[in-house]
């Protein structure tokens, strides 16, 4: 499986972005897919998960974030609005065949994409 992440850039605090993270490979056995992000010197951190099952969000974008997925295009969307500089992370899309344990870990998810620069100025 192969995750195509896209749609990072810069914005200014409260305005919004939408990430995309295409997948191409076995795709129908990816049953869990996800976003971390990854802030200059820090640790990747989870943000959300969706599944057949329901979405999950970090307590820090709930409200803010929305995460989609488009079945027919492999690919899942996540909707960033009122955006804050502690944002401002490589955002990395995530999958994993089944139910990733525990959900919040990156170490749980098998297959990663390159990360896409995300940048909210103040």
């Amino acid at each position: 499986v192969q995750l195509q992440a896209s749609g990072g850039g810069w914005v200014q605090a409260g305005g919004s972005l939408r990430l995309s993270c295409a997948a191409s490979g076995r795709t129908s056995s990816m049953y869990y897919m996800g976003w971390f992000r990854q802030a200059p010197g820090e640790e990747r951190e989870f943000v959300t998960a969706i599944s057949w099952s329901g979405v999950t969000y970090a307590d820090s974008v709930k409200g803010r974030f929305t995460v989609s997925r488009d079945i027919a295009k492999n690919t899942i969307y996540l909707q960033m609005n009122s955006l804050k500089p502690e944002d401002t992370a490589v955002y990395y899309c995530a999958a994993h065949p089944t139910r990733p344990r525990p959900l919040t870990t990156d170490d749980a998810y098998d297959y990663w994409g390159r990360g896409t620069l995300v940048t909210v100025s103040s």
